[in-house]
């Protein structure tokens, strides 16, 4: 039995693949955009289509599976999908059955490993800023802690995919900016519920971590992850604005409700040394977007590739892998969701500039790049199913739990 035919059996539509741009070949010599094929869709639900087709690039043929999402139609709308802690992990059919969603695919990048800090865990949270149903779950590590490719010129960890309270769906910039305020005085805060904090800061953790040890987010440097672990560290427990407790070394397990850590490295943990039992602290945080005035009801990290319908600079155009990208059409009204198929067949996959013109390709105006490999998961409900099924083939040859993803709702 044949890839395909594999496809129709499980109840997947088979699309006609024609060649609408040229043949492999001639894509290779000249360096021309890789040619999707001539498409075909299966309604998923209101508003929200699926389809897949092949792609002719300069590596060979690989296979996209894309789902099309019409925020017009008042009964979709995107959301975060997320284990219910930043430090945990899911595949992204479990987080989509859990939550109920339609469709969705894999989002940000994550702290996968830690080969370079023995005896320290990986904590599995992703890299960038996270927001779910409005409430701020995370902000983003240091540029030089990231996991993933290289960034394009110009961006940063802080770069979102997100939509807003008006139902858009956009490109912004999320930083952070709360503070540590005591009667003594106030302290910048430098983190919130990330793997890596920057050098000499303080960071808060709070019940949206999770109970995975938080010694990971003294590790590295702001240009260098696999620097060692700050030998000066401090942590300070903070419930209802009062010190409860600390400690040399961060800990690990559920923060309660109401609570906060606050763990310092080299300067800040210097300065949490001074904090005392019984004193009272003030902790506060939001995420400030640097594009648009409009609350985010969901974002999450990437990097974006395409910007106005133009790529942005220096896109590598010589590394093909299995990919994942969202894009966004119509002034924020239309959202494409692709990830690429990882069967062996396939796995040559797209370049980051690739992917930059398959999404302009769909009528992408704008797109953001996803964590790709064996990360990239698309999945999507048969109409009337009550499941959603892998529609994709992962890389690894099963779905890799992920910290998010980017889920895809529909009232009844």
């Amino acid at each position: 039995m044949t890839h395909r035919q594999k496809r129709s059996g499980a109840g997947r539509a088979l699309l006609t693949f024609l060649t609408a741009f040229g043949a492999l070949a001639g894509a290779a010599l000249t360096g021309a955009a890789p040619a999707a094929a001539v498409r075909g869709d299966t309604r998923i639900a209101p508003g929200v289509t699926y389809e897949q087709f092949d792609i002719h690039a300069a590596k060979g043929v690989t296979h996209a599976h894309v789902l099309s999402v019409d925020l017009r139609n008042p009964k979709v709308r995107l959301g975060l999908l997320y284990p219910g802690a930043v430090a945990a992990r899911e595949t992204v059919s479990g987080l989509a059955d859990t939550q109920g969603a339609v469709g969705g695919v894999n989002g940000d990048f994550f702290n996968i490993t830690e080969t370079q800090h023995p005896g320290v865990e990986a904590t599995g949270a992703s890299v960038g800023p996270a927001i779910a149903r409005g409430g701020v779950l995370k902000a983003a590590v240091p540029d030089g802690q990231r996991f993933g490719p290289a960034l394009p010129a110009g961006t940063s960890t802080k770069d979102v995919f997100g939509v807003g309270a008006d139902r858009r769906a956009r490109l912004d910039s999320l930083a952070l900016a709360g503070s540590v305020r005591t009667p003594e005085g106030q302290l910048p805060l430098g983190g919130l519920n990330q793997y890596a904090l920057p050098v000499g800061s303080v960071g808060a953790f709070t019940s949206d971590w999770g109970s995975v040890s938080r010694v990971r987010a003294t590790c590295g440097t702001d240009t260098d992850r696999a620097a060692p672990c700050s030998a000066d560290t401090y942590e300070v427990t903070v419930r209802d604005g009062r010190v409860v407790s600390s400690a040399d070394t961060p800990g690990s397990g559920p923060i309660a409700r109401g609570s906060t850590v606050l763990v310092g490295r080299e300067a800040g943990a210097q300065q949490l040394r001074k904090f005392y039992a019984g004193e009272r602290v003030a902790v506060r945080h939001r995420l400030v977007a640097s594009a648009s005035g409009v609350p985010y009801r969901f974002a999450l990290g990437g990097y974006p590739v395409l910007a106005d319908g133009q790529q942005l600079p220096g896109l590598d155009n010589r590394t093909a892998a299995v990919r994942s990208a969202v894009g966004i059409a119509d002034g924020g009204r239309r959202v494409f969701l692709l990830a690429l198929d990882g069967a062996v067949e396939y796995r040559t996959g797209l370049t980051i500039a690739e992917v930059a013109d398959i999404m302009r390709q769909l009528g992408s105006v704008d797109a953001f790049s996803l964590d790709g490999g064996g990360s990239s998961t698309l999945v999507a409900r048969a109409p009337g199913a009550a499941a959603v099924t892998v529609r994709n083939h992962p890389a690894g040859g099963a779905e890799r739990p992920v910290p998010n993803g980017i889920g895809v709702f529909s009232a009844p």
